[in-house]
């Protein structure tokens, strides 16, 4: 029986172009959707972009453009970028489209019906960088000696009606739904850090703004326009098509993951949680909050020019050897660092010798010795069934590694075999047996083609292009590369295809002299 399986990366704000941080993102996202497919789940992938607020407003106004026609420029370029890098999602959603205003109003409206929204009038800092009001406490002194916030954005004192959801109402239930629930938040320090912001105390939230029109009217009070994270948060409903709860779509809910960047991971462990809890609807079962990336040690920044839009990496680099990057360099919840250097590395070991080698290898020696067909698999040597056995364990290290969003760990738990396949065919050496065993050799390429196969079939979520070519190298059918596929072995005798680099060296242009 699959068993559904709903994750969301943040949908994107459309104040600026897309970089390498959504990229990031969504190519997580991304693979732990392409792996629950793999595992026969029940798979909806969304993404999508976040269209409304006065940023917005203001960023179409520098344009010179209207905002709805801003918008659209800038959804479609964080289109064009997921499906630059491959992302295999299910639904596209738009804030602007009237499906999320639906479901945005009627989340209003049932949270509003019970008691959780009041009418007021709002006075305090509000940063419009962040889209978010901070307390007196909060602020901290910039380089100027003014006041900004914690993020060092600028803030204004702002005055004027709002609707206010009752978030003072939640803290104990938010502190004891945590702690009933220890995984629903992570990473740890994240977790720690929301959790410390919670006792502190919660001030009721400023859900709406008269003072600009460019969002969602505020049901039965269009002088208001909700707040920009209300509207917002609610995609992950509005794209099940809530609130008709007999929709197909609702069977997904709730959530088994948002993965968000950890600068949005206060909107997403706190005010969320509350306004679902304040609506009577379920909650989500994981909030995952990955690091930021710096630039070879550098802040991103359009001042400093450094703000790197990941197709350029993909047109230089190649998509596979990008979006192993950057799940394999760092743990997947801290902050990283895009190095050209460490890149190339990664891409000329990793790829290139350790896995792109080994394959080229087998394969090679397959073609020349074995005339090109898959030998039989015959009686295992001790050291032949201790390879495979480290093989057939990867599906279940992984998914291990998958529920807990250590993605990097993952890719380490793959390159512990590759690692092992590369001892053990240099420790074989079936380009030897040749002369001396040629039965012994034939086994040898047989159990490292089947050690190629499961390697290349769990790189899939991965690297979805290189490993369909080095699967169709290694003879795997297209009905053979789900994971339990691979409880069934190859029939020997098939024929394979000529083997080919999967994996080039990456070689940096010589410098004019």
């Amino acid at each position: 029986m699959t068993r559904p399986f709903y994750v969301t990366t943040p949908i994107y704000y459309v104040n600026g172009a897309p970089h390498i941080g959504h990229a990031y993102t969504s190519v997580a996202a991304d693979v732990l959707a392409r792996f629950h497919r793999l595992a026969g789940d029940d798979v909806f992938f969304l993404t999508g972009t976040d269209e409304h607020g006065q940023k917005v407003e203001q960023a179409a106004q520098a344009a010179g453009v209207a905002p709805k026609a801003f918008a659209d420029r800038v959804s479609d370029d964080f289109r064009s970028m997921a499906d630059a890098m491959a992302i295999s999602y299910d639904d596209f959603i738009r804030t602007t489209e009237p499906r999320h205003i639906e479901g945005a109003q009627a989340l209003w409206r049932k949270v509003a019906d019970n008691d959780a929204i009041y009418l007021g009038a709002y006075e305090g800092w509000y940063a419009l960088r962040d889209e978010c009001f901070y307390g007196e406490d909060e602020l901290i002194t910039g380089p100027d000696g003014q006041k900004v916030a914690p993020t060092g954005a600028p803030v204004e004192w702002v005055k004027e009606p709002s609707y206010f959801f009752r978030l003072s109402a939640f803290q104990d239930r938010l502190l004891a739904y945590y702690e009933a629930n220890p995984e629903f938040l992570g990473p740890h320090g994240m977790k720690r850090e929301i959790i410390s912001f919670v006792k502190q105390g919660l001030r009721d939230l400023s859900v709406s703004r008269t003072s600009f029109n460019w969002g969602i009217p505020v049901p039965g009070d269009e002088q208001h326009v909700m707040y920009v994270w209300f509207d917002a948060l609610a995609n992950y409903l509005s794209a099940l098509d809530y609130p008709n709860t007999d929709a197909a779509r609702m069977r997904f809910w709730p959530a088994s993951l948002h993965l968000v960047g950890k600068d949005i991971a206060r909107f997403h462990a706190i005010y969320w949680p509350a306004f679902l809890m304040a609506a009577g609807v379920e909650l989500p079962q994981k909030i995952f909050a990955n690091g930021w990336w710096t630039i070879e040690g550098q802040k991103m920044s359009k001042s400093l020019g450094n703000v790197v839009d990941p197709r350029d990496l993909v047109k230089e680099f190649g998509l596979d050897a990008v979006r192993f990057f950057l799940l394999r360099e760092v743990p997947f919840g801290g902050d990283s660092d895009l190095s050209r250097k460490s890149l190339i590395m990664r891409n000329n070991v990793e790829l290139a010798n350790d896995l792109g080698n080994l394959a080229q290898r087998t394969l090679s020696l397959v073609a020349r010795n074995c005339g090109g067909i898959l030998p039989e698999r015959r009686a295992l040597t001790e050291e032949d069934t201790h390879l495979l056995g480290q093989v057939a364990v990867l599906r279940e290290l992984m998914a291990s590694q998958m529920d807990r969003c250590a993605l990097t760990d993952a890719l380490e738990d793959v390159w512990k075999v590759i690692r092992a396949c590369n001892a053990y065919i240099d420790h074989q050496a079936p380009w030897a047996l040749k002369k001396t065993d040629p039965e012994r050799m034939n086994d040898v390429l047989r159990v490292l083609v089947d050690a190629l196969r499961g390697i290349a079939t769990m790189l899939q979520p991965f690297m979805p292009q290189s490993m369909e070519r080095m699967l169709t190298q290694l003879g795997v059918a297209e009905e053979e590369r789900i994971f339990a596929a691979l409880e069934t072995p190859l029939p020997g005798g098939r024929v394979l295809p000529a083997p080919q680099g999967i994996f080039p060296r990456y070689v940096e242009a010589a410098d004019p002299a």
